[in-house]
């Protein structure tokens, strides 16, 4: 019992009067405390009330000194008798500024332990009543000790001064790069001014009947995100093997028939550009599991451990499996389980804040219209695919349906849901040799 009694909840006061005497004293330390800081890491509510007068007051590029401050939470109700007298008390007990940042992290600290209790408590809660399985209450553990561990809360509304703050800082960042999209680049150029890039929590589908080249495009698009963000790219593979995988992506690279690593019929000069190859995509993180089985627990469980994970690649939707639903139970709706398995990808991409790109497969009744373009009704047991998405491919080739036409490799990537753009079309070609797409040559087909 003494044990209890004697047990604080994790905070530092002095600290926490450092960090608003410090931005009291000089206002220009304010942008890079908030950057380590948010009103629900300050333990004493004063301390709070002072530290969101401040961040309203900068948002809108007010003066910050103590009268400044006393004015504005005198006007939204938030002083009280002995208000003036602590912000001149925050004042006099922080000499300098200088260490603000020191202060910050400490404030920083006892409110990442206090969460961490809090979680804990809850944990240990959801174990003792019984409230769902050891698979349901340590995915829900993992969940919320990777939410402590990228600095995100789990859930719960947050002011929109400091949304404001994130917008503008990546306003901010994007202008600092000079980059002509946000996001990722696909490799594919006229995709990527389409859609902007793969953009961080955005789930991407790239759906198409088998055969039409759906792996293709996503390794394509994996390898050329690898090679030029730096970042870790996952791939999950539920169709095909890694060793296959790696042919494909040797192929693409090296510009060697496919067919011929297949049958390793090739001469010297093959040899040297395999090797070249091998090497370069030796260089980038991507990373490749492809356990049949996995569900979008599995895999979010696996990405979360990545260091510097830039884009996620699933293929495909429709051979997953949900860890909600009993895997023995073979008349389940179909339907309902992957509108499940859409709602936890999206859920993942937005956790993991990278872009998620998933293949699905198209149902056969675009093969059976007289134009067989994919359309979004198109996507198989779709159930809440489209709501969930937030850009939807479509591909599509001629030559896939006419072999005889009169370009059998002209491609077509229909962006058929674009919460960035319009849809469209975008004009690529198919190279079968290499299992591969590329942008068209605009040199050689417009005068």
């Amino acid at each position: 019992m003494d044990e209890l009694l004697s047990r604080q909840t994790p905070h530092s006061l002095e600290a926490e009067q450092s960090v608003l005497g410090s931005m009291l004293i000089d206002a220009r330390c304010i942008p890079d405390v908030l950057t380590v800081l948010r009103s629900g890491d300050f333990y004493l509510e004063a301390n709070r009330d002072i530290y969101e007068t401040i961040l309203t007051m900068f948002n809108y590029a007010q003066a910050i000194d103590p009268v400044t401050v006393l004015d504005q939470m005198r006007s939204g109700g938030q002083a009280s008798e002995g208000t003036p007298r602590y912000l001149v008390e925050l004042m006099n007990i922080t000499p300098t500024a200088v260490n603000v940042m020191e202060y910050a992290k400490i404030v920083a600290d006892k409110a990442q332990l206090r969460a961490v209790g809090e979680a804990s408590g809850e944990i240990t809660e959801l174990v003792y009543s019984g409230g769902g399985s050891a698979d349901e209450v340590l995915e829900m553990a993992e969940k919320k000790i990777f939410g402590l561990r990228q600095d995100r809360t789990t859930g719960g509304l947050e002011p929109v001064s400091r949304v404001l703050l994130q917008a503008y800082a990546k306003i901010n960042e994007a202008a600092k790069r000079d980059a002509s999209i946000p996001g990722i680049s696909t490799g594919l150029a006229d995709l990527d001014s389409a859609i902007m890039g793969l953009n961080d929590s955005d789930l991407i589908f790239v759906a198409s009947r088998p055969g039409m080249g759906k792996t293709s495009i996503a390794l394509n698009v994996a390898l050329h995100a690898a090679k030029s963000s730096g970042k870790a790219v996952a791939i999950f593979s539920l169709e095909m093997s890694r060793e296959q995988l790696g042919m494909r992506l040797l192929s693409g690279e090296s510009h060697v028939d496919s067919k011929l690593l297949q049958t390793g019929r090739l001469s010297r000069e093959d040899w040297d550009k395999l090797a070249r190859a091998a090497a370069t995509i030796s260089r980038t993180n991507i990373l490749i599991d492809d356990n049949p089985s996995l569900t979008v627990s599995d895999m979010n469980a696996q990405c979360r451990r990545v260091k510097d994970l830039g884009l996620v690649v699933i293929d495909y939707l429709q051979l997953m499996t949900s860890a909600g639903f009993d895997r023995s139970a073979h008349n389940q709706n179909r339907t309902q389980i992957v509108s499940e398995i859409s709602r936890f990808l999206k859920i993942m991409a937005k956790e993991l804040n990278v872009p998620v790109v998933c293949l699905s497969q198209l149902n056969r009744a675009s093969a059976d219209r007289a134009n067989k373009r994919p359309v979004l009704s198109d996507l198989r047991e779709s159930g809440s695919i489209e709501q969930d998405a937030d850009i939807v491919l479509g591909l599509y080739r001629e030559g896939y349906y006419e072999p005889e036409t009169e370009n059998p490799n002209a491609a077509e990537c229909i962006i058929l849901k674009n919460r960035h753009g319009e849809v469209g079309t975008v004009d690529l070609v198919w190279v079968p040799e290499f299992t591969s797409y590329r942008s068209v040559d605009r040199r050689h087909y417009e005068p």
